[in-house]
């Protein structure tokens, strides 16, 4: 065998591990993705700490050790379940409301997203919200995934905010992080309503609380607040002048 030959066919072999390894790898990484879409079912239901190695097991019918094999501890399925959530998170409510124009249009799109994902996690849960409860007043890398998600997600709320500012939709003297605090308040307001409390009409409550947050901080209405304290002033002013030249015409 010539060298061209033996080169030729170490090639080849090469070329059929590199190929078997991608299979490998490819089938890894779907054996992954659907033990964390079985985690993210179980922690709507019973929350991130209910999460471990063993339950997830049983439930995809696997062995403990091959789903430890995948995560390598209880802590980074957890924040993979995290990761994923926050991934579908985004692609459910964030990407789809950024192909309406900026300023009141995305802002009100975000919103109506949110809320249809809302009415779904009514049933199954939220697990931003359960994790809050959770791991409140822990630390470590759980905490710290989930808080850095939900702070993504207001900082994405608190632009779309700033945007409307900007083109002009909202009152330019509007505070953008109270608008968000009090947005972001409705939906904690609607899951403890709706799911805990089962409160009839929670939904219908919530989008009203939204056109309101808007009707406040919206430019026509800081137009007319200006325009009537404008009017008081010189109502005022009137009235002072009105006085003073009576006096003077007394005197």
């Amino acid at each position: 065998m010539t060298v061209v030959e033996l080169s030729t066919k170490t090639a080849r072999a090469a070329s059929r591990d590199s190929a078997r390894e991608g299979r490998a790898l490819h089938k890894g990484q779907q054996t992954k993705l659907a033990i964390v879409d079985a985690a993210l079912g179980l922690a709507a239901q019973i929350g991130l700490e209910g999460l471990s190695i063993g339950v997830l097991a049983e439930v995809t019918r696997m062995s403990k050790s091959g789903v430890f094999a995948h995560f390598g501890s209880r802590e980074e399925l957890q924040i993979s379940v995290i990761r994923e959530y926050f991934h579908r998170f985004e692609q459910e409510i964030f990407y789809p409301a950024l192909k309406q124009p900026r300023g009141l249009p995305r802002l009100q799109a975000l919103f109506a997203n949110w809320m249809k994902r809302v009415t779904v996690e009514l049933q199954s849960g939220c697990i931003f919200i359960s994790g809050a409860v959770d791991f409140d007043d822990r630390t470590g890398p759980v905490r710290d995934a989930l808080a850095s998600s939900v702070k993504t997600w207001l900082g994405a709320v608190h632009r779309a905010v700033l945007q409307a500012k900007e083109e002009g939709h909202l009152a330019a003297d509007a505070d953008e992080r109270q608008i968000v605090f009090e947005i972001h308040s409705l939906i904690l307001g609607l899951h403890y309503e709706a799911r805990f409390l089962k409160t009839p009409g929670s939904v219908e409550r919530a989008n009203k609380g939204f056109e309101r947050i808007l009707a406040q901080y919206g430019r026509e209405a800081a137009v007319s607040t200006s325009a009537g304290r404008s009017a008081m002033a010189k109502s005022t002013h009137v009235k002072n002048t009105r006085k003073s030249t009576t006096k003077t015409t007394k005197e």
